[in-house]
């Protein structure tokens, strides 16, 4: 019997041209990072353009990292675009939640323009409370041009963080997991413990930490 490939899902514009028919701004928002162990969470945000179309545009979990990176420039060449983080220590101290809605509302104030609506990815309005429409989308980053783009964005400017912290945290390998649980962060953790770039206040890693005190 033939395998039957399902097509990857191409971003639109549906919602994007709905709300510039009457004139708004449109930002699509999404975050990566979450799952991590170590680092930021990121969040970014992008008004696409108007009078032109951005091809390729796909969620950044279905494209390779070349593809990914030469699409974030593009889109940094033809887009508004604002990035904000919160680190691992404000994870600690405030709490994934809320340093998710933290990183969400500096990456919306980095936008060189004041957005009307904000397309968010997800089933959780993160920027509750943010002086503009908000619309969460569940699996927006499959359905809206502009939140696959933010989602873009994100996922290789976080990249580019971790890859730079891993010449300074070499046992992690954090150039290749970006921070994530793999066998290599995990071998590492059982032999050093974990730096100053980890999630503390995790399960794992205060585990590990109460283990070495």
């Amino acid at each position: 019997m033939p395998i039957v490939r399902r097509p990857t899902p191409v971003p639109g514009l549906a919602r994007e041209r709905h709300w510039w028919s009457a004139g708004a701004v449109v930002a699509g928002v999404d975050e990566v990072g979450r799952g991590a162990w170590a680092g930021p969470v990121t969040y970014a945000a992008v008004v696409l353009p108007t009078e032109r179309r951005l091809y390729k545009l796909r969620d950044s979990k279905l494209l390779r990292p070349d593809e990914r990176t030469h699409l974030a420039r593009r889109i940094r060449d033809a887009a508004a675009v604002g990035v904000g983080q919160a680190g691992n220590a404000e994870i600690d101290r405030l709490g994934m939640s809320v340093a998710m809605r933290l990183a969400a509302r500096r990456a919306v104030r980095a936008l060189p323009v004041r957005p009307d609506v904000l397309l968010l990815d997800g089933n959780w309005d993160f920027l509750a409370g943010f002086e503009a429409h908000r619309e969460p989308i569940v699996g927006g980053d499959r359905v809206s041009a502009s939140v696959a783009a933010a989602s873009i964005v994100a996922k290789v400017a976080r990249d580019e963080r971790m890859v730079e912290a891993d010449p300074s945290h070499p046992d992690y390998a954090f150039a290749s997991n970006k921070g994530y649980p793999t066998p290599a962060h995990l071998d590492a953790l059982d032999r050093v413990g974990p730096c100053v770039l980890h999630r503390h206040s995790w399960s794992p890693i205060a585990r590990l930490t109460a283990l070495i005190r």
